[in-house]
């Protein structure tokens, strides 16, 4: 991999202005959407629908047949970001796993805070299972808070006795909001991109007064017993390492088929780089690739399962 791409990455992201004061949330959005918003891949075609009664980008890369669905739930702290400013990122571990996928709109806050992102992301997984998916042809994905947002909303369809999906693949999860990782102090002057005030900032809007370690606000607390197996990315020069490393932990413990990748000198959600860091894209192809197979995996065994009709 190229050191050389690493350290322009580094750069640009440092580059980038910081306002003296902490723009308003409007403010955050338009500004997160002109920096990081890529076009759709070539050979992408995509649609809005509406999945669980929130607006959705159906995402459908080319000559795609299977049954496989993928359910992507975006970044931006619980606070910016949408299915648009996620499209390119999306549309690709898309068009590399070969599967149709659909990026949810949740709610976000401060004008809808918890669990207003999670009850969006359960009826949103609800309802492709009512609409005849099978939970083996389903897996997740999310990067950054929608990473949290993934693990607490099979949280909660386990709770609500729901079936759990094939697969879940996360990129730099926040899954702590009390944000007790070591990391968020010891890597702030190794991040290019977020300080340990813009992590409680987003927190602040998305808990406010309420409990930062619930388990649907900060997954690292919770019981993750009987969840798929999941794979979880992260840069190391990321103040939410810690997140990513106490989930794994958590996730082991609890008797999770997990695996953790972290890179080297890379920043938080480094996939969105993807075409321009050779890590981004052998990231991408290793997350596609871990979802494809445990779909594989899943219909196989149904397979096994059917009865035989004999005439």
């Amino acid at each position: 991999m190229s050191s050389q791409q690493r350290e322009a990455l580094d750069a640009m992201l440092r580059s980038a202005p910081r306002s003296e004061t902490r723009p308003t949330p409007e403010e955050q959005r338009s500004g997160f959407a002109a920096a990081l918003t890529r076009p759709v891949p070539e050979g992408v075609v995509t649609r809005r629908t509406v999945l669980g009664g929130r607006p959705t980008l159906e995402l459908e890369p080319a000559g795609v047949s299977g049954r496989g669905r993928l359910l992507y739930l975006h970044g931006g702290g619980y606070v910016v970001g949408s299915p648009d400013t996620h499209a390119g990122l999306v549309g690709e571990l898309a068009r590399r796993a070969g599967l149709r996928a659909m990026s949810v709109d949740y709610r976000l806050a401060p004008e809808h805070p918890f669990p207003a992102a999670v009850d969006d992301g359960l009826a949103a997984y609800r309802e492709l299972l009512a609409a005849g998916t099978d939970s083996r042809d389903l897996v997740m994905a999310g990067d950054s808070a929608g990473g949290g947002l993934s693990i607490a909303t099979l949280l909660a369809a386990r709770q609500a006795r729901l079936p759990q999906p094939a697969a879940v693949v996360v990129f730099s999860p926040w899954a702590d909001l009390t944000l007790a990782g070591g990391s968020i102090r010891s890597k702030e002057g190794a991040d290019p991109i977020f300080t340990e005030a813009d992590v409680r900032a987003y927190a602040d809007l998305y808990v406010g007064a309420g409990d930062r370690a619930h388990p649907l606000a900060s997954p690292v607390f919770a019981d993750l017993t009987g969840l798929p197996p999941l794979l979880v990315q992260v840069g190391a020069n990321e103040v939410l390492l810690d997140d990513a490393v106490r989930l794994v932990s958590r996730a082991g413990a609890d008797d999770v088929e997990v695996a953790l990748e972290v890179g080297p000198g890379l920043p938080h959600v480094f996939q969105h780089h993807y075409g321009r860091l050779d890590e981004a894209d052998a990231a991408l192809d290793r997350a596609a690739r871990f979802l494809t197979a445990h779909l594989e995996a899943g219909r196989r065994g149904a397979d096994r399962l059917e009865p035989v009709h004999r005439g």
